[in-house]
């Protein structure tokens, strides 16, 4: 049977504020290497038998983000899910079973979240080798942590009866399965230090496999009102560019569940694999303390950073200079609109204070100063009462919408590559050095027809520079709001 790995990607990234935000969260980040964690969840793959194509599930607004970093990384997805809203990992998990059904008869499912961290590719493709075994006799496979310390992070797992796997010599593959006697919430301290002590429980990793078949019988029988709902969802889809879009009202009306609770604490057919391999979930400051590389210090320090007495800290530089002097334990991040900084043993109450920023309307808690957008991207450089700054970078062959505005005017003046501007009527050719006007009321497009990514300033004036002030009569994304 073939594996289809099934990518949750949809998470918001609350506890690594201020570089996760809504808009433009974790899973997209380089936080670990040269790749994202959602490249890395995939490249992780390579080389797997039997591994197709990726189902990704995601939120409507990161729909341009994941196509063009799985571009990058030379993913060519089998679908492209869109979320309309969040509805936890049992609806998404129904919603990819019942897309993978229309195009395979059956197949292993491999639920992956794209924010993780995993040290030893060898010793995870082996266990997921082993799941996939597992799956196809019909288990529902969680892949669980061996604990490397007494984590209160991380919900666990008890360790039920032992299975064996027989290899096709005959031989035993030794005691890392078992069955599931139940799920464990997050626990204080001294219950993580007992649950460690015991060797009977393992980290939840929140990785499943299963087969499409066993998975969609599971949810007709524990939870019903989930498959009808992603059934409507499905059947009542469409495709857009490349993307599949759940139908907003059936999916609204899911109930929201882990799958979790909806099927692995029921059924008679849950098993865990133990994954025993330096793994994270990347969810805290905290944990990317622990996954980074450390100086001598044991400091890990990202971008332009210098200390003095300092030790065992998270120090991250986005865009200026950041010093410190004489912290021990600490976490400091630095982002071109905010800085958070706290003890390394107070980084869960971030979650808090993303709560308490959102209740005073702050956009920082939405999206950085640079957005993405599918054509490329933009930065607010400066701003006053009647005007706003930009830098604008358009990607090769792309373009903006045709649209014109009520209530500001547009000066754009190229800095590199080569623009293709529509006033109106007109067309024209812009380079380097060469600026143009934009009258309010003006329909008009900005095109790249070159090779090099496009970069220009936008200086716009008027009485309202909120990104809402726009019209579109025509749009190659199918947008058809200001995102």
């Amino acid at each position: 049977m073939k594996i289809i790995p099934v990518i949750l990607a949809g998470g918001s990234g609350t506890r690594l504020w201020p570089l996760s935000r809504e808009l433009y969260p974790k899973q997209f980040m380089q936080l670990i290497d040269e790749s994202t964690l959602l490249q890395n969840t995939l490249q992780r793959l390579k080389g797997l038998p039997d591994i197709q194509a990726p189902i990704v599930l995601c939120n409507e607004e990161h729909r341009f983000i994941v196509a063009e970093q799985l571009r990058r990384a030379s993913f060519d997805p089998e679908a492209i899910v869109l979320e309309p809203i969040g509805r936890n990992t049992a609806p998404a998990l129904a919603v990819a079973g019942l897309l993978s059904g229309r195009k395979h008869k059956d197949a292993i499912m491999l639920a992956l979240p794209a924010d993780h961290y995993i040290n030893s590719i060898k010793g995870y493709q082996t266990t997921v080798t082993k799941g996939a075994h597992f799956a196809r006799k019909g288990y529902l496979v969680t892949f669980g942590i061996v604990p490397q310390a007494p984590e209160t992070g991380y919900g666990y797992i008890r360790k039920g009866d032992m299975l064996t796997l027989e290899t096709s010599d005959g031989a035993q593959a030794g005691p890392d399965t078992w069955a599931i006697e139940r799920f464990v919430e997050k626990p204080d301290l001294e219950t993580a230090k007992s649950y460690v002590a015991s060797n009977n429980y393992c980290w939840n990793s929140g990785m499943f496999m299963f087969s499409t078949s066993k998975l969609l019988d599971e949810l007709r029988q524990h939870v019903p009102g989930i498959l009808k709902a992603c059934q409507r969802a499905v059947e009542n889809g469409q495709s857009d560019l490349d993307f599949f879009r759940l139908d907003k009202n059936a999916f609204e009306q899911c109930p929201s569940d882990s799958i979790d609770y909806a099927v692995m604490e029921k059924t008679g057919s849950g098993i865990m694999v133990a994954l025993d391999s330096e793994w994270n979930d990347l969810g805290s400051w905290e944990a990317l303390w622990q996954a980074g590389q450390k100086d001598t210090n044991q400091n890990v320090v990202h971008g332009d950073v210098c200390l003095q007495e300092v030790k065992r800290s998270f120090v991250h530089a986005s865009s200026r200079l950041v010093t410190a002097v004489g912290l021990d334990g600490h976490v400091v991040v630095e982002t071109k609109d905010a800085v958070f900084v706290a003890p390394r043993d107070h980084v869960q109450q971030v979650k808090a204070l993303v709560t308490k920023l959102k209740d005073q309307n702050r956009i920082e808690t939405v999206s950085h100063k640079k957005v993405y957008r599918p054509w490329g991207a933009y930065e607010d450089v400066d701003i006053s009462e009647r005007f706003l700054v930009k830098r604008i970078t358009v990607k090769p062959q792309a373009k903006l919408s045709s649209q014109k505005h009520f209530h500001r005017a547009e000066h754009w003046v190229v800095v590199r590559g080569t623009a293709l501007v529509t006033k109106e009527s007109e067309k024209f050719i812009l380079r380097e050095d060469e600026s143009t006007y934009i009258p309010l009321g003006t329909m008009h497009r900005l095109e790249n027809p070159g090779k090099i990514p496009l970069e220009l300033v936008e200086v716009q004036s008027g009485s309202y520079l909120a990104e809402d002030d726009v019209i579109r009569a025509d749009d190659v994304y199918g947008r058809h709001s200001q995102d």
